[in-house]
């Protein structure tokens, strides 16, 4: 017999995916080579946002595919999580020219997806990847440097902010630091504990 439930989330996973690829509500859409809704398992414990696509997400249409990705994919091996079982995405679904960060016009035509998908999903931890997820999902006041590793709740639910990946990859001494806080996400997992 088949669950209606899961058949109604798969249904809803589609809508969501097929409203982002043919969405124009920002002036993305006209650069892009195809949105970006995200990538990974829709019952995920873990959700990591990123700031949004870059070159090679915008070909592929999927999140965390180029050097950073690959480091990203390190990381989760580090702490026995294997891609497929988490769910990767971005604040915006398109690519911003130039690798910018996105204005503030672009981010409210994307945030409803968003939210839909961390509804959709219900992840026990919401990972912010870098200064710009976490100033928009958490507090815009605060200082990665400052917060990286450490967890906070709004909403109902619980962030963790962290270094982006590729902020290692062009800075050596961010790589150990964003395993350390790969393994807090581990012990927050396995104990239930905030780090």
């Amino acid at each position: 017999m088949v669950n209606q439930d899961n058949l109604d989330r798969d249904e809803k996973n589609k809508d969501i995916c097929e409203r982002i690829k043919n969405c124009k509500k920002c002036e993305l859409c006209k650069k892009r080579t195809q949105a970006v809704p995200g990538f990974g398992n829709w019952d995920a414990d873990i959700m990591l946002v990123g700031e949004g696509p870059g070159k090679n997400e915008d070909l592929k249409g999927v999140p965390f595919v180029g050097a950073a990705g690959k480091f990203l994919t390190q990381l989760l091996d580090s702490i026995e999580v294997k891609r497929e079982d988490i769910f990767i995405t971005n604040m915006v679904k398109c690519r911003p020219p130039n690798n910018r960060d996105p204005k503030p016009e672009e981010l409210e035509a994307c945030l409803p997806y968003l939210r839909e998908q961390t509804a959709l999903i219900r992840p026990k931890v919401i990972c912010t990847l870098g200064r710009f997820a976490m100033k928009s999902l958490i507090d815009p006041d605060l200082s990665i440097s400052e917060v990286h590793g450490k967890c906070y709740r709004k909403k109902g639910l619980l962030f963790i902010a962290l270094y982006h990946p590729a902020a290692a990859l062009y800075n050596g001494s961010l790589k150990k630091v964003l395993q350390d806080d790969f393994l807090g996400i581990k012990k927050y997992l396995e104990n239930r504990q905030e780090i």
